[in-house]
């Protein structure tokens, strides 16, 4: 609760608390007494009511969750450099401006980027990155431990609180797992979906073909994540 709706609902309390104190304490309770008793019971209430909604209106924001990982940067070392740079730029981009503690891009059957914190299992898509393809549009998980097809996220670090899962077209998928639960407001979203498209654009002129034969390729060694 914020310091001023605490403040507020504290004065609420008390003037209710006087209030009945002087009920009680009232040698005889006249007409007039009783009148001046109700309203300031009522405007103490109100008073309280103000703290409640004032909570509401700016609620706090989740916890940061201390994630466990070793922070870096890894590429595919198939990629053409030009596409790399892409990769790298934007990728940094997203980590500066957006709550995302860790990035992850998959196209044609391989993973092409790992930012942020590093997970350590390798990426298999499953029903809900097929969901987000379907629709063509970003699924947000604003609280991991309560979707039961979690296990598909396990490329990210263990115990990562939120994941956004936005469609590369048809071939691809970039992942953003977030510090907290509920991290991902609709402004992240838009700076995410908008390198996106352009990252797609990137992708099929570079024509990264889809490996058919190979599972999902671990990326090459690390880079420091200076680079």
């Amino acid at each position: 609760m914020p310091t001023p709706a605490r403040f507020t609902l504290a004065t609420g309390l008390l003037g209710l608390g006087l209030c009945l104190l002087n009920q009680l304490t009232a040698a005889e309770l006249s007409p007039a007494l009783e009148r001046a008793g109700v309203l300031a019971s009522l405007m103490a209430v109100g008073l309280m009511l103000v703290a409640v909604l004032w909570t509401r209106a700016v609620p706090l924001a989740p916890e940061r969750v201390e994630l466990q990982g070793e922070q870096g940067l890894e590429l595919d070392s198939q990629i053409a450099k030009e596409l790399a740079l892409e990769l790298a730029w934007g990728s940094r981009l997203l980590l500066t401006a957006t709550p995302a503690a860790s990035l992850l891009i998959h196209w044609g059957g391989r993973t092409l980027l790992r930012r942020g914190l590093l997970g350590s299992c390798p990426f298999e898509p499953g029903e809900i990155c097929q969901r987000a393809t379907g629709s063509g549009r970003a699924v947000s998980l604003v609280n991991l431990k309560l979707y039961p097809g979690r296990d598909e996220f396990r490329c990210l670090p263990e115990g990562t609180p939120a994941v956004l899962v936005q469609p590369l077209g048809s071939e691809g998928w970039l992942l953003a797992g977030g510090w907290s639960p509920r991290c991902f407001s609709r402004s992240d979203e838009l700076w995410i979906e908008g390198w996106a498209e352009k990252l797609r654009t990137s992708l099929e002129q570079a024509r990264v073909a889809p490996s058919k034969e190979e599972g999902p390729s671990a990326p090459s060694r690390p880079v420091p994540p200076g680079s």
